[in-house]
């Protein structure tokens, strides 16, 4: 069974965390359970937390090489933002995302961040901002 997915996480986790500045942040913790207003728990990815320790962002990491992230994995992410309480997102994928799914993710304060499918810690191509 592959684990790219999984080292693809770490490495955007790993990277994100080195540039949390740049997105207002202090620090990006792994993946983790956090609960929903619902009564459901999601499992992020990571989080981005505040400067402050007050607030926090879910990020979510898809290797996806052959698609870009749609309409419905934005809307996706919207949700659990809202449900969390989150004050938004930072989605991490090789590829731009599809127009439409571009709106989605600026109503939702979610930020694209484009990682090579391919990077680790200390070979990386990425894009933010």
């Amino acid at each position: 069974m592959s684990t790219t997915w999984k080292t693809y996480e770490e490495v955007a986790q790993y990277l994100l965390n080195q540039f949390a500045v740049h997105f207002k942040l202090g620090r990006v913790e792994g993946k983790q359970i956090v609960p929903g207003e619902s009564g459901t728990e999601w499992e992020i990815d990571a989080k981005g937390v505040n400067s402050d320790g007050d607030g926090f962002l879910i990020v979510e990491c898809r290797r996806y090489t052959k698609s870009r992230l749609n309409q419905e994995s934005m809307t996706a992410l919207a949700f659990r933002i809202q449900d969390t309480g989150a004050q938004g997102g930072i989605v991490v994928s090789p590829l731009e995302l599809q127009s439409v799914a571009k709106k989605v993710a600026a109503h939702s304060n979610v930020q694209h961040v484009t990682l090579d499918p391919k990077s680790t810690t200390s070979d990386y191509m990425m894009k933010f901002i």
